[in-house]
């Protein structure tokens, strides 16, 4: 049974800068990150193949950085320059063949 385990979210203040981790239990093709604020759709924010290639939403373009450590079977991401639209429950996402995993979510919340 495939298992994503996230970790990272919390309150930090507009500019600031999170972390986020994600572990899965098994090696996956493609992993990223998606966000949902109340209200809205589960987006995209950032995805990764297991072979470097990166694909970023526009609204986080330069400010945020998604990274793997394959043997680990991890990703992370670096959020930097936050702002305030940017709170959202962020949901680590990976794919081995024709299966979808999701994480359960981790708060980030951007306030003053």
């Amino acid at each position: 049974q495939v298992q994503l385990v996230e970790s990272g979210g919390g309150l930090v203040q507009p500019g600031g800068s999170l972390r986020l981790s994600c572990a899965a239990s098994g090696s996956m093709y493609l992993m990223g990150w998606y966000r949902q604020a109340p209200g809205n759709q589960r987006d995209l924010v950032a995805s990764m193949t297991n072979l470097g290639t990166t694909n970023y939403a526009d609204a986080v373009k330069g400010r945020f950085i998604i990274s793997r450590d394959n043997p680990k079977n991890s990703v992370y991401l670096q959020m930097n320059n936050l702002k305030p639209e940017d709170t959202a429950v962020y949901y680590c996402y990976a794919k081995s063949g024709r299966y979808d995993y999701w994480g359960q979510g981790t708060q980030v919340t951007v306030s003053s």
